[in-house]
């Protein structure tokens, strides 16, 4: 999982030229330039491109700092957005610090291609063959410089750097590390349906290579489509994070409610709200996201697993708009954050985050906490976690919660969790190597009256 070699998944025997990729994988980097997340961007591209678009996609976005650095150094003048957005593809896929799919004469050959094949591009195509033969020519003497630059050096804004610094000043080099490479692909086992080591030998004789790395959480060798995955459209098996996977238990064991009463609030798409259920099947759940789309996704997810919740259409902070008075056993809030802590997965969020997001999705955190606690019945529980690394969006957020509710009791929790290096131990929290995404824990109880 750690070669920066790309693995783009398409069939030798049937792969597209390689400038039919290139050219919406650039409209990808416009796209997320424009302030456009690369999810929404990728269901509009064709289906048979689709896999190939988002290897290369996610691989230029984990460079894009240094392509961009390299680009203010072999231009005078930024060409149109278009030109630059296939020039800097290009240069990310070129000017890897590993090793890439394609010879680098390969890729300078089919972005000229790119170029003429399409309209607005075909008088740029002389343009960035100059470009791109020039960097060919004077790699050394262009990257050289280029380690002193923050956002070359890590391909990341230099704010988030910074804050990584003073969040995690012994560890900020591994998080930026570890975010340029694939997160590994991570299953949950609804043991339900099938035991955990039945389930691997579906995979063994399948010819799928995976280890169990938690409880549950099995992990593949490589990402596959879910339609490879035995069993997975029969319910057997969920996809999500092994520090995702850690919200249920956390929630609900050790609980003494036969029947808890329980809320999944910003509930969407489900993985949350289907584990809960798998883990208490006895819960009632109510599952609350303020997107009609990504809550019909909550239902898909649910009737694939043969899973029943009360799903609602709401924004869970308005409490007075979807609340029937009955308070809470459970509530888990996972909170809307800058996603900082699932970037391996979403290369495209360090680009479309800005360094003013934070205290607003800080701010935001802190009024869900406010309307949401009321709810938790006297001796409940509230499990509040983020996707986050930065402290603003995790301990910070439960140390001034604490400070204002003297009802709040913290229970025992992982607190942040970060994704670093095999072998690299961590004394945040109670993190281990397995936790591949960064997130944060905090589990809360209300004083019994």
């Amino acid at each position: 999982m750690k070669s920066d070699h790309l693995h783009v998944p398409v069939d030798a025997q049937t792969a597209p030229p390689l400038w039919r990729l290139l050219l919406p994988v650039a409209w990808m980097i416009q796209g997320v330039r424009g302030g456009r997340s690369m999810t929404s961007l990728l269901e509009t591209v064709v289906p048979d491109l689709r896999a190939g678009v988002q290897a290369l996609s996610f691989h230029a976005l984990r460079r894009l700092g240094l392509a961009e650095a390299v680009r203010d150094r072999v231009v005078q003048r930024r060409p149109s957005p278009a030109a630059d957005a296939l020039l800097c593809t290009s240069l990310a896929l070129m000017a890897s610090d590993g090793g890439t799919l394609y010879p680098a004469f390969t890729l300078v050959d089919q972005t000229v291609e790119a170029a003429k094949r399409h309209a607005s591009l075909r008088s740029s195509a002389a343009f960035l063959n100059a470009c791109l033969r020039r960097f060919l020519r004077e790699r050394e003497e262009l990257l050289g410089p280029l380690l002193s630059n923050t956002v070359a050096r890590w391909n990341h804004p230099n704010w988030w750097v910074e804050r990584l610094q003073r969040d995690h000043p012994a560890h900020w080099r591994s998080i930026l590390g570890i975010a340029q490479s694939p997160a590994p692909m991570v299953l949950r086992v609804n043991t339900r349906r099938i035991s955990v080591q039945a389930f691997c030998d579906r995979l063994a004789s399948a010819g799928i290579p995976a280890q169990v790395i938690d409880g549950a959480a099995v992990q593949l060798d490589r990402s596959r489509p879910v339609r490879d995955i035995p069993g997975h459209a029969a319910g057997w098996v969920s996809v999500q994070s092994a520090a995702a996977q850690r919200a249920a238990p956390l929630l609900l064991s050790g609980m003494d409610v036969t029947t808890p009463r329980v809320l999944d609030a910003c509930a969407a798409p489900g993985g949350k709200t289907a584990h809960l259920l798998e883990h208490c099947p006895e819960a009632r759940v109510t599952a609350i996201d303020v997107d009609a789309e990504r809550s019909r996704r909550v239902v898909d997810n649910l009737s694939r697993l043969g899973l029943d919740a009360d799903v609602l259409v709401a924004n869970a902070a308005h409490v007075e708009s979807w609340w029937n008075g009955e308070p809470f056993d459970a509530i888990l809030l996972d909170a809307p954050c800058s996603a900082s802590g699932i970037v391996r997965r979403h290369p495209d969020v360090r680009w479309l985050r800005r360094e003013s997001d934070i205290a607003q999705l800080a701010a935001q955190q802190d009024r869900l906490l406010a309307a949401l606690w009321p709810l938790v019945v006297p001796g409940g529980r509230l499990l509040f976690c983020t996707c986050s690394v930065f402290r603003q969006e995790g301990a910070e957020r439960i140390a001034a919660f604490l400070a204002r509710n003297t009802d709040a009791v913290p229970l025992g929790a992982p607190g942040h969790l970060l994704p670093l290096a095999d072998g690299e131990t961590c004394p945040v929290g109670d993190n281990g190597n397995r936790d591949e995404d960064g997130f944060f824990y905090a589990l809360l109880q209300k004083r019994p009256r």
